[in-house]
């Protein structure tokens, strides 16, 4: 079972399986407790039986760096790659767009925004939109755009 990020284009895919295997495989060699491992971590104590139910995603950003760090081994290591490879930048990256968070750029303009009267919003809003240009059209399946009826 692979879980793939959503939101990123080229998100690396890691394989839930075999990642539970490795941290597996790492707590049994460190004689470690799964629970305690992963608490120590800042996870849930049973993510690991939530990502093989379906029910959880693998763990990303600082989130992996946290269980690479608890488990004594690489990120690298972890998603399958050779443990002396530079992990891809995606897979430490934050996926804040799953856990329903904004980056920090966009909370504080979200922050700013909120402290504006009406019709101070409506202007920042205007210059925004004007500064960001059109919004990309659709593409149809051979990078045509798509007509709209």
């Amino acid at each position: 079972m692979a879980l793939q990020g959503h939101g990123m284009e080229g998100d690396m895919e890691i394989e839930a399986h075999p990642l539970i295997e490795r941290v597996e495989g790492r707590l049994e060699r460190l004689g470690l407790n799964a629970e305690e491992a992963l608490r120590a971590a800042g996870l849930p104590p049973d993510l690991l039986e939530n990502i093989r139910q379906g029910k959880a995603r693998v763990p990303r950003g600082q989130s992996l760096v946290r269980l690479s760090e608890a488990l004594s081994t690489s990120v690298a290591y972890l998603v399958g790659l050779d443990p002396d490879a530079q992990p891809p930048q995606e897979l430490l990256e934050e996926d804040q767009a799953n856990l329903g968070l904004l980056a920090a750029d966009e909370d504080a303009l979200l922050r700013a925004y909120r402290r504006l009267d009406i019709p101070a919003r409506a202007a920042a809003l205007h210059v925004m939109l004007t500064m960001a240009g059109p919004e990309p059209q659709p593409t149809g399946r051979h990078g045509k755009r798509a007509k709209l009826a």
